[in-house]
């Protein structure tokens, strides 16, 4: 899984997700503890998703006092002014003109524009 993706997202959900897996397959280690080699794959797997679990976990505090002390340095009239419906409606529009120009169909190559570039391409 791209480190982007798994960041994305509410990561303390995330982790949740990771804890209650790496549990599963630590309990699934105890249960196939007389085959080494299982037990040991099974118990690396467990470490792997407490390891990433627990780590999401302190990501997701992190981030969310990192938002707090940031929203406590932006002035109230700030706030208001970002936050109203005038500027709502202003980040719309941009939105959307910025994405309807990324989202429009590309011409369709004609039949002799593809000839030309399969003659071309030999």
């Amino acid at each position: 899984m791209a480190l982007q993706r798994l960041l994305s997202g509410d990561p303390s959900k995330s982790s949740k997700v990771y804890l209650a897996i790496g549990a599963l397959s630590l309990a699934k280690a105890i249960a196939v503890r007389n085959d080494r080699e299982r037990f040991r794959r099974e118990l690396r797997d467990a470490g792997l998703f407490l390891g990433v679990g627990l780590a999401l976990r302190r990501f997701g505090k992190m981030r969310t006092q990192k938002r707090r002390e940031l929203e406590a340095q932006v002035p109230d009239w700030a706030i208001e002014l970002a936050t109203s419906e005038p500027a709502k409606r202003g980040v719309r529009t941009v939105a959307k003109r910025r994405l309807g120009r990324a989202a429009e169909p590309q011409a369709e190559p004609s039949l002799k524009d593809r000839a030309q570039r399969v003659l071309s391409s030999r």
